[in-house]
């Protein structure tokens, strides 16, 4: 199973700060991030795109290709490119730049975004928001296909004949597709194929496992090779020297950022009572000490059998030392620990078989 980091690139809402001073601020303190992610030996980096004030990476792969001058080999992806507003020639040149600078370590994983700002910021409306994404992903799919591409659609005008340059290094460049437990939506990426990515941000990880199965189902259905269908469960957590000390600089800005996004949305205040709950065995959230993170990774890992698990510690204003000190201890003491359990279940299945 592959192991790494996400983040959005969070930035201080605060109206009275130079918004240009705090993005470079955070821009930088992410490449640190991304460099340490890359020499503790994580496999895979996302980041996500948005287009608030609240953070910093509207433009993933100009920000990924950054990174990648100073990486060696962990993957680099976005997480989530926006698809239904951007275009996909677009992101299919940028990402197969990002993947020859980076000597084929670029993915791109699409998703409709969890946030609606990119519709009216790009024109377009809301009212299609599936149908954009569907075709919009069509249409990527056929331009990784084929350098000559000839696609017709409602929602973009079509394209007859036309290169797509550059070629990526990797053939296919991977394409995921990220959900956020949508049963249409699994069933959709499993149809196609594709990997899928399952944002897991609350209530109990366990209650998705049916979603995993749907997956595997639709992709059968569809006469898909089981050989290529990949998961991923993304999730938000922090690790610290002790688990009281992840608890204590974890839940602040992390609660802050959900209150924040729960009064757009009307969902009711957190707090530390609901946060610590949801750190518990049966919970959401991966926080703790190295042991106990790696051991509600290992336990969830049974439960989905997913090929990859990727946290998200840099929520909110986290202090840059703090992400530092977890993504050393994410890469030094619970990925190796991961990965010896992990190996151990393996050769015991092979022997029994």
């Amino acid at each position: 199973m592959e192991l790494g980091l996400y983040t959005f690139a969070d930035v201080d809402t605060n109206p009275a700060l130079n918004k240009g001073a705090d993005a470079a601020r955070r821009l930088k303190n992410l490449i640190e991030e991304i460099e340490l992610a890359d020499q503790v030996g994580l496999d895979v980096f996302g980041l996500g795109e948005h287009h608030r004030p609240d953070y910093a990476a509207s433009a993933p792969a100009v920000a990924l290709a950054a990174a990648a001058v100073k990486t060696n080999n962990i993957r680099l992806t976005s997480a989530v490119t926006v698809l239904s507003s951007d275009d996909p020639v677009r992101v299919f040149q940028q990402f197969s730049t990002l993947d020859l600078i980076s000597n084929g370590r670029a993915e791109i994983m699409a998703g409709r975004g969890s946030f609606i700002e990119s519709f009216p910021l790009f024109g377009y409306n809301l009212e299609d928001y599936d149908q954009l994404f569907e075709e919009k992903l069509d249409l990527l799919l056929a331009i990784r296909e084929s350098e000559q591409v000839n696609w017709t659609g409602e929602l973009r005008a079509p394209i007859h004949g036309r290169g797509v340059y550059p070629r990526p290094l990797q053939d296919p460049l991977p394409i995921w597709v990220a959900v956020g437990g949508t049963p249409q939506s699994v069933a959709r990426t499993g149809a196609l194929g594709l990997p899928m990515a399952l944002a897991i941000i609350g209530g109990e990880p366990r209650r998705f496992a049916p979603l995993i199965d749907l997956y595997h189902e639709a992709a059968r259905r569809a006469g898909q090779d089981a050989a290529k269908l990949k998961t991923s469960i993304n999730v938000h957590g922090f690790v610290a020297d002790t688990t009281e000390a992840a608890a204590d600089q974890f839940y602040g800005p992390q609660a802050e950022v959900m209150n924040r996004i729960g009064r757009e949305r009307g969902w009711g205040p957190t707090s530390r009572a609901h946060f610590d709950q949801s750190r518990g065995p049966h919970g959401a959230l991966f926080v703790g000490d190295p042991e106990v993170v790696a051991e509600k990774i290992i336990a969830h890992h049974k439960l989905f059998k997913n090929d990859r698990f990727l946290l998200q510690m840099a929520i909110g204003t986290m202090p840059h030392e703090q992400i530092m000190r977890g993504i050393e201890l994410y890469g030094t003491k619970v990925a190796p620990l991961v990965r010896k359990a992990l190996t151990a279940e393996s050769e015991e299945a092979k022997a029994t078989a």
